[in-house]
């Protein structure tokens, strides 16, 4: 693939506004949908957000006015490109159901950068937080079962399994070993940039929905797995966002926002199956080129620098959402036991992680294992039965 978003021009943003009827887009069918569309669209809303979000904050700490109100109508684009990604999303769906689908994302999305990350210590940052975001899919697919009767495979479509990670009762850690170390900006592949980016932004997307969503359910296991998880969501954020180098200027984070969504939208329309979402993808890359040329013109301005020092010269190889099954029992059989200690990694319990857990927990089962002791109580059963290649010791899957 030889793409280089640089060189490419898009919509003149004074032609991106929608009307009303083109933002009025049709939902995906979840009964029909390949479960991969919907893993692309919560993955854009994501970044869209994250992107909007940024933006804010550049405007925050500007006094320039000519700066805010170019960062504003760009911004105005991005929220229109937001609500019609994430109104791809069906209303018909439970809010149960697109968590599964949430943590499909999460599962097969970090998984994917994983295998593709060429520094060894990023590299382990995802595997580590991969084993996490399994289990969370885990536990929500218990619950699933005991409230709406229905299994997490008809959402995932066995694309992704559905079986114990790193049990969710040791994801709580103290704070302080939740900072990893950054990457250094003048020395990082791009690529490694955009895969950063990208999942701190997903990861921050699925904090934010479950602190929104968790407390609309009337069932108080559901409220309070959704406590649980959303507070792991909040240390997944803290991991991901300080692989960052905070050396990067405000214009250099500018322009790795825009190529990343480049890179993503165009990642996207490569793969999509879905004719009228493939559209969309098309139609927010094509916007997107433009965004980035008003970001590399801002920081030329105002960094004093060309884009093409800190950007790839063409985009990296599409991201692709596919089934990651064999590399994730492979972590699963290596890395189960892992927890951090400062920015690194250690296999045995430590003072802090020992004192967070008594803290957290009060002598008491946190929420993610009393959900598994009641659907067993439910159904009499494990929620899954153990097939070929799983961890053969039960103690190792609650450990």
């Amino acid at each position: 693939m030889s793409f280089n978003p640089l060189e490419q021009r898009g919509i003149p943003l004074d032609r991106q506004v929608r009307n009303w009827r083109e933002l009025n887009v049709e939902p995906i069918d979840p009964d029909r949908c390949d479960p991969y569309t919907r893993c692309r669209v919560i993955t854009m809303n994501g970044i869209e957000v994250e992107a909007i979000l940024f933006s804010h904050q550049l405007a925050r700490h500007t006094a320039d006015p000519e700066i805010k109100r170019q960062l504003a109508r760009v911004r105005y684009i991005e929220a229109q490109q937001q609500k019609v990604v994430n109104w791809l999303l069906p209303g018909v769906s439970s809010v149960l159901e697109t968590t599964i689908a949430y943590e499909q994302v999460a599962v097969d999305l970090t998984a994917w950068v994983a295998r593709m990350e060429p520094d060894p210590y990023l590299q382990q940052a995802y595997q580590f937080g991969v084993l996490e975001d399994f289990d969370h899919l885990y536990r929500y697919a218990n619950l699933y079962e005991m409230i709406e009767h229905r299994k997490a495979e008809s959402i995932v479509d066995n694309l992704t399994e559905v079986m114990p990670g790193r049990p969710t009762r040791f994801h709580h850690r103290d704070a302080y070993d939740n900072v990893r170390d950054p990457y250094d900006r003048h020395a990082v592949n791009p690529l490694s940039k955009l895969h950063a980016l990208t999942i701190m932004s997903a990861e921050q997307q699925t904090m934010n929905f479950y602190m929104n969503t968790g407390p609309t359910y009337m069932e108080p296991i559901a409220r309070q797995l959704y406590q649980e998880i959303g507070l792991i969501e909040e240390e997944h954020v803290t991991h991901y966002e300080s692989l960052v180098d905070p050396g990067e200027t405000w214009w250099e984070q500018l322009v790795n926002h825009e190529y990343n969504e480049c890179y993503l939208y165009y990642s996207f329309m490569e793969q999509e199956s879905d004719p009228k979402v493939k559209a969309i993808w098309e139609l927010h890359l094509n916007m997107e080129l433009e965004h980035l040329r008003v970001a590399c013109d801002l920081m030329r301005r105002h960094d004093g620098r060309e884009p093409q020092e800190v950007l790839a010269p063409e985009l990296p190889n599409v991201l692709t959402f596919e089934p990651n099954k064999q590399y994730l029992r492979e972590l699963l059989a290596t890395q189960m036991d892992l927890t951090t200690l400062g920015a690194g990694y250690v296999r045995e319990a430590h003072e802090r992680f020992e004192k967070m857990q008594e803290q957290i927990h009060g002598g008491e089962a946190p929420p993610s294992d009393r959900v598994m002791a009641g659907h067993d109580e439910m159904f009499g059963r494990e929620y899954r039965v153990q097939s070929e290649g799983e961890h053969p010791d039960p103690a190792m899957r609650e450990k």
